[in-house]
């Protein structure tokens, strides 16, 4: 796949779909980890004079309300303040406001165009990949470079569209992504350590039989630890788990009985909003009318003998219900290990990006994934749309 660095960009005007699906409230970005992460490119095309527009989602949107709620603007202000000069915002998608902006784009400045999901309100024209608007986004530019590995999964008017339709490659970002991920599934390192966490099982079934292969040992922590202990026999309480996949867990666990840990012992509460009572209790204490919400002190020990020797590691969901500070120290205390050992350390999944970027760890690791859905998809094995035109491109 090309990348942009393949690209004479002095003097060209380069469209830079970006991810800079961020969280945000009450106007204010409360974690700018995808937007830090989109940097490398959007410096690389200013430094080769490159007149700079960029494009981006920011959530769904479904109804007039959302426009305000999903308004890129502060994205805007806080690119500019990571860049250190003023990024243009054109607070539309398309008009005569945008083609006047991008008529007086100098080399070296950047323009940031509105929320692409504005286009859904009426007909979906973005997540339909409608080609009309695609071919409108396209002729504003010389040469697109796709850095959105978040929304590769999608085939939509802002990726898919117009890749199709201007020379175009990759960001630093997507390839980084691509090359880091590829680790994962064709070129781990023994030991071969995966954790898993998260809420459900069912979100990772085919994931899961995609690594537990490859794996010399499958870690497995949060919420979705309880439909295992669940299947394993152990009472759990009222801890949240998933019926209808006990019998799965039941075969995973008889089939890779030598490489699948569970946790020995959680924190738990008698409320999982306003706890009362929190207690730490092995797996066969727990007692009824409590909810497990995190992994504790025992698991952790058990955890950390797997992870020191580890030569490749991969996490993918939060040990604990981690939003909730009581909740939290699992995670924190497993990526505290993790970041100490000398393994490639490869982080994936949004809660698990958000989770160690609030803690401070993002920089620590080898590699935190900014995809959520399109990361698991790429570690599936299934072909990512946005991908799959940049190849068709360069081939």
């Amino acid at each position: 796949m090309k990348n942009i660095k393949k690209f004479d960009l002095k003097g060209k005007t380069v469209i830079i779909r970006c991810d800079l699906n961020v969280p945000i409230k009450d106007g204010v970005i409360t974690n700018d980890f995808r937007i830090q992460k989109s940097l490398e490119t959007i410096k690389y095309a200013i430094s080769k004079e490159a007149k700079v527009i960029i494009l981006s989602h920011l959530g769904r949107i479904k109804s007039e309300e959302d426009l305000a709620k999903y308004d890129l603007e502060p994205v805007s202000i806080r690119l500019s303040e990571l860049l250190g000069k003023k990024v243009l915002f054109a607070g539309e998608t398309r008009g005569r406001h945008t083609k006047a902006l991008v008529r007086n784009l100098k080399e070296g400045e950047v323009l940031l165009l509105q929320n692409t999901r504005y286009e859904d309100l009426n007909g979906n024209k973005e997540s339909g990949n409608d080609m009309e608007l695609a071919k409108y986004w396209a002729n504003l530019g010389d040469i697109y470079i796709d850095d959105a590995f978040g929304a590769a999964h999608r085939a939509h008017a802002s990726n898919y569209g117009i890749a199709k339709l201007l020379p175009s490659g990759c960001g630093l970002l997507m390839e980084k992504e691509i090359k880091m991920l590829s680790k994962v599934v064709k070129t781990p390192e023994s030991p071969y350590i995966v954790i898993f966490g998260g809420s459900k099982v069912s979100d990772k079934i085919t994931l899961t039989e995609e690594l537990v292969k490859k794996a010399d040992y499958l870690l497995i922590s949060g919420a979705m630890a309880f439909t295992f202990l669940k299947a394993a026999g152990f009472n759990i309480g009222d801890s949240l788990y998933e019926k209808d996949y006990i019998d799965y867990c039941v075969e995973l666990l008889s089939e890779y009985s030598d490489k699948i840990i569970l946790p020995i012992d959680v924190v738990v509460a008698d409320d999982m909003h306003n706890p009362s009572d929190i207690q730490t209790k092995f797996i066969n204490e727990i007692p009824d009318g409590y909810i497990g919400l995190d992994i504790g002190p025992a698991t952790i020990k058990v955890f950390k003998q797997y992870l020191d020797d580890a030569k490749t590691i991969f996490w993918n969901g939060p040990a604990g219900y981690f939003e909730n500070p009581e909740f939290a120290s699992g995670t924190e205390k497993l990526a505290n290990i993790i970041t100490k050992t000398k393994a490639t350390t490869i982080a994936g999944g949004g809660d698990t990006a958000a989770a160690l970027s609030t803690m401070g760890y993002a920089g620590k690791f080898s590699h935190i994934s900014t995809g959520g859905g399109a990361s698991m998809e790429y570690l599936e094995g299934k072909k990512l749309p946005a991908l799959e035109v940049l190849n068709e491109k360069n081939s």
